[in-house]
């Protein structure tokens, strides 16, 4: 691997000189992931070169655990370098069983279970918050990335003064329900089912080192809206109505906080995919949009949401179905 200067030490350092490293798939971030076997079992390197910072993702794990959920396990770390060591939960990721013919339905019962479980506990009190100017700051990346690839020039300063009191007049609309630890990237390829636990403990948690406190939609609309597949339009539904159910929540208002979430969601995760594209090679982000395109039609066609579809309708000639 490329940082064996810091690796090999590190690995020694935690009992485990001379492993023999396997590189596995990693994600649109610089982290890097490597299998080794031990004579107990398998062993997980996670290497996040610096500005990544580990110790969100370690402490996120201790209070996931401790919630009594499935994290993995952290071994060993390293946070000034960037390094940890984790609890290997296998390859049982749920995108992948649902490809291989497992119940898609009784997967995404578990998933949402886990966000109703979720909801019942209060945030670690170290997380940032999902705030009014940081979705502000985020509904940028659609201006500044995908924008100008469509347009094939900067948006004017008036377009981009409609589209910020648009998402002003939208914020009081997205926090519905109580503050819960949102893990963000909540979806099938970040997920894994773990067939020797019971109940939400037989879901396997992944990816979660930028989980912030907010509202509870966002990790549903995450899970239902997911970039990578296609989750139908009936099977989406039945999952809204279990969390609803289970929650207790109003149902219109969780509607509107669920579909101005996803418009965000959406919109910022398009400007990612042209930014990955463009200035990190990674093109086949691209390959994804037209997803995300549908979800932000099918998210503006709510009618708390009817400002914005004009303004992306007016502007890019998108956002209705």
């Amino acid at each position: 691997m490329v940082r064996d200067n810091l690796i090999v030490p590190f690995l020694k350092s935690a009992g485990y000189a001379g492993a023999e490293l396997r590189p596995i798939a990693g994600d649109a971030s610089s982290r890097s992931y490597a299998r080794f076997w031990t004579d107990a079992g398998s062993l997980i390197l996670m290497d996040a070169p610096p500005p990544e910072n580990v110790g969100i993702f370690a402490d996120m794990a201790t209070a996931l655990r401790l919630r009594g959920y499935s994290a993995p396990e952290v071994m060993a770390e390293d946070r000034e370098n960037g390094l940890l060591l984790l609890e290997d939960l296998g390859d049982d990721i749920i995108a992948r069983l649902i490809e291989k013919g497992a119940p898609e339905e009784a997967l995404y019962r578990l998933a949402v279970d886990f966000l109703v479980d979720l909801a019942t506990l209060p945030p670690p009190e170290f997380l940032p918050d999902f705030s009014d100017d940081y979705v502000m700051a985020q509904n940028e990346m659609f201006l500044d990335y995908y924008v100008p690839e469509k347009l094939g020039t900067p948006l004017s300063a008036t377009a981009r003064e409609f589209y910020s009191d648009i998402w002003r007049n939208l914020l009081p609309r997205l926090h519905v329900g109580p503050k819960v630890m949102l893990l963000r990237d909540f979806h099938s390829e970040n997920l894994l089912y773990l067939k020797d636990r019971e109940g939400v403990k037989a879901l396997g948690l992944l990816d979660f080192q930028d989980a912030l406190k907010g509202p509870p939609a966002y990790d549903l609309v995450s899970l239902l809206q997911d970039a990578r597949r296609d989750v139908n339009y009936t099977l989406a539904e039945e999952m809204i109505y279990r969390y609803l159910d289970r929650t207790g929540l109003e149902a219109d208002a969780f509607r509107l906080s669920y579909a101005a979430l996803g418009a965000h969601r959406a919109l910022r995760i398009m400007g990612i995919f042209i930014r990955l594209a463009k200035e990190k090679g990674k093109p086949r982000y691209l390959e994804m949009i037209p997803r995300m395109r549908g979800y932000l039609a099918a998210n503006t066609a709510h009618p708390g949401l009817s400002a914005l579809q004009n303004w992306l309708l007016l502007t890019v000639g998108e956002g209705r179905a």
